[in-house]
């Protein structure tokens, strides 16, 4: 019998994390965040709060994946992650998070796999959700669970262009994203871990990827301010190369919000990307 591909009615944690004015400081420089508050450690970023899961990511990885599932898959990649704030996070607030299976499903010859994160403040309070999927390929397992919240736009959004925003991923943004992070994987730093990853460059972490397209979202439909940015979510598709620019194309897209999408080396690498602001 086929195992599901996560376990549901598990929570893992609580793990702390504190987004604090320092940590915000150094996230603002690794990612060359324009935002004057954010370069202060005023103002958090929405895609600073991922700094805070990786150890939770790690256990729920662990304990919520079975390792039928786990372990017969080939590799492994980002395939989408969600982030909906419920309120601005304040630089230094305590937070308690915990990770939960939300749902997998097979696809193709591939494991979609979603687990569901959650930081509370000291009140007990809902603060942040996110919902990272993994890509599990060589795998199969039995659905369980739901599919991840929606996120794709329509693609007459494509004809309410709002602008583009434009970065270059310099050749010191991966090792000041991982000093920040803490994801340290070779492929980003190594030639040779990035060939066994299929490419023949070291290439950016994709949550950094993310937090330069938030960062064209912030400029162009918020009026440069982060806390503004109630949801944010992606889809990736290939990985932006280090030393080259990131081209980030924002669209309205009505009652769903700023679409948008990004591309570097005229290749696509974000998808269905979708912000909603509050």
């Amino acid at each position: 019998m086929t195992a599901p591909g996560v376990l549901l009615g598990v929570r893992r944690g609580p793990f702390d994390g504190r987004v604090d004015a320092g940590l915000v400081q150094r996230y603002a420089a690794a990612t060359r965040d324009p935002s004057v508050p954010a370069q202060r450690g005023a103002a958090v970023p929405p895609l600073a709060i991922v700094t805070q899961i990786w150890d939770a990511q790690e256990d729920g990885r662990a304990a919520l994946v079975p390792d039928e599932v786990f372990g017969r898959a080939t590799g492994g990649v980002h395939g989408e992650h969600d982030i909906v704030l419920h309120r601005p996070i304040r630089p230094g607030e305590p937070l308690r998070i915990w990770v939960e299976g939300h749902g997998a499903r097979p696809a193709g010859r591939n494991v979609l796999a979603t687990l569901r994160y959650s930081a509370y403040d000291r009140d007990a309070a809902l603060v942040a959700e996110q919902w990272w999927t993994m890509v599990l390929l060589g795998s199969t397992c039995a659905p369980v669970g739901t599919p991840p919240p929606e996120h794709t736009f329509p693609d007459d959004a494509r004809d309410r262009a709002i602008g583009t925003y434009d970065v270059v991923i310099d050749d010191d943004m991966a090792r000041r994203y991982a000093e920040v992070s803490g994801d340290w994987s070779p492929h980003h730093f190594d030639l040779a871990a990035a060939h066994q990853s299929g490419y023949d460059r070291v290439f950016l972490h994709g949550l950094c990827t993310m937090a330069l397209c938030a960062q064209g979202v912030v400029q162009l439909v918020a009026d440069g301010d982060v806390e503004r940015v109630r949801r944010i979510a992606v889809r990736f598709a290939a990985p932006a190369f280090v030393g080259e620019p990131l081209h980030v194309r924002a669209y309205d897209a009505g009652p769903l919000g700023c679409a948008f999408e990004a591309d570097c080396v005229n290749t696509t690498v974000i998808t269905h990307g979708r912000a909603e602001l509050r």
